[in-house]
Parts: C-alpha cells; sequence; structure tokens
C-alpha cells in the first residue's frame, strides 16, 4: 500500500493489548478505525480515549458470522468504503486434555478460528473492491505446541493454515493476506495485569509499529507469515 493515509481499517477484539496498540499506531498513520467487542461498553470507552472523530466503536462477537456482516456494513456506512482487517480478537484457555472442558474448546475454536474466518467472509467483497489487506494475529503457538494447550494450539495452528490458503486465494485479486505470529506480548490476555515484570516481552505498541510497517511495504512483496518474539526471554 505505501500510502496508508485515509485508509479504513477494522480492528476485532480492540479494546486492549494488541489491538489497541495497532489502533493507535494506525490512528497517528492518518486512518479511520472501526473497532470491535463482544461488550459495546468496552468499546466505547476505548473509543473516548482515543477521543477522534476518526474512530468508531461497533458491538460484534466474531463466533455471530451475522454481526461480522452488519459490523462491516456498519463500517461501510459510516467512511464509505473498507481497506484494512485486522483479525485480532482471540481467548486463551489453558488445560490438560483431561481437564479441558467442550465449553472451553469450543470458546477458543469458535472465536480464535471460526472467529477468522466470519471476520474474512463478511469484508472480503469490500478487500477485492478496494485491493485492500487482510492481517490475522495468530502465536507462535500455532507452529510450537505444549502441555495444556490442546484447544489453544488447535485454534492457532488453524489460523495459520486458514490464512496462508487465504492468501493464496486473494493474491491475485490485488488482496494482500499476512499472518503475524507473536510470541509473548505483554497484554491482558487470560487475565494477566502487565507490569514492570513484563518489561521484556513485545509491547502493544511494538505490534502497532510492526503493523504499519507491513501496511507501507512496496506494493510488490508480500511478507505472508511473520514471526515475532522478544529479543531475549524473561
Amino acid at each position: 500500500m505505501k500510502q496508508i493515509n485515509g485508509k479504513v481499517v477494522y480492528i476485532t477484539g480492540g479494546t486492549k493489548g494488541i489491538g489497541k496498540g495497532m489502533a493507535a499506531a494506525l490512528l497517528k498513520e492518518g486512518c479511520k478505525i472501526a473497532i470491535s467487542g463482544r461488550k459495546l461498553s468496552d468499546v466505547e470507552s476505548v473509543v473516548s480515549e482515543f477521543n477522534s472523530k476518526d474512530v468508531l466503536a461497533i458491538k460484534s462477537d466474531v463466533r455471530d458470522y451475522g454481526q461480522e456482516q452488519a459490523a462491516v456494513q456498519k463500517i461501510v456506512d459510516t467512511f464509505g468504503h473498507l481497506d484494512i482487517v485486522i483479525a485480532n480478537a482471540g481467548v486463551g484457555i489453558f488445560s490438560s486434555i483431561e481437564e479441558i472442558s467442550i465449553e472451553d474448546w469450543n470458546t477458543m475454536i469458535d472465536t480464535n478460528l471460526t472467529g477468522v474466518f466470519h471476520t474474512l467472509k463478511a469484508s472480503v467483497a469490500q478487500l477485492k473492491a478496494n485491493k485492500g489487506y487482510y492481517i490475522s494475529i495468530a502465536s507462535l503457538a500455532g507452529i510450537n505446541f505444549f502441555a495444556n494447550g490442546t484447544g489453544y494450539n488447535a485454534s492457532k495452528f488453524g489460523v495459520v493454515g486458514f490464512t496462508q490458503a487465504a492468501m493464496l486465494d486473494l493474491r491475485n485479486h490485488d488482496v494482500k493476506v499476512t499472518t503475524i505470529l507473536p510470541g509473548s506480548v505483554s497484554t491482558n490476555f487470560n487475565n494477566h495485569i502487565p507490569s514492570e515484570l513484563d518489561a521484556w516481552k513485545i509491547q502493544p505498541e511494538d505490534m502497532g509499529e510492526l503493523v504499519v510497517d507491513i501496511l507501507k511495504m512496496n506494493p510488490n512483496v508480500l511478507p505472508s507469515k511473520i514471526e515475532i518474539r522478544p529479543t531475549k526471554t524473561s
């Protein structure tokens, strides 16, 4: 894209952490931002922090395809079009295969994987019309399995596979598709409260800077899969 000033961006799960960090970075670049979350009050609270007419609050649960369709339509009705979609909504519930419940499994698969599908499916027509960009936020857990990660690993391995296949489907329609696989990030994920002990981790603003850099790359370049990790471990 190179020039992203004025581009319209939709970020799912944008009320905190990585999503919020990306929204802040893109707003500074002159983008118009739509942020969604399951609780409208949470989204409106974050939007009020940005204090900009170029940030739109949307209530949408990515597990519901109809809600994602409505979210995309609201963005188009408000800003006129949609150029960039970042599928960031996700949850993590960690327990052994013996202890993980059916409900927890379904929550992770439905949010982390099916939600990513719903977001792209609902926005693909706009992305094709505007030669747009789709980014999914996966995880290094999408290529590295670990104990107590059956549901989370399954969902993130799926996100990597889904996004890479979608990249092949859309690249010749002038739609670029990238999946980012972050390692340890200082966020509120899984009810964690960031502190000075998280200083060694990737910060939300680092993710924002990365996304800006990706979007500004030469249009002839497609970074289809990017792994990012802290320079050092704790």
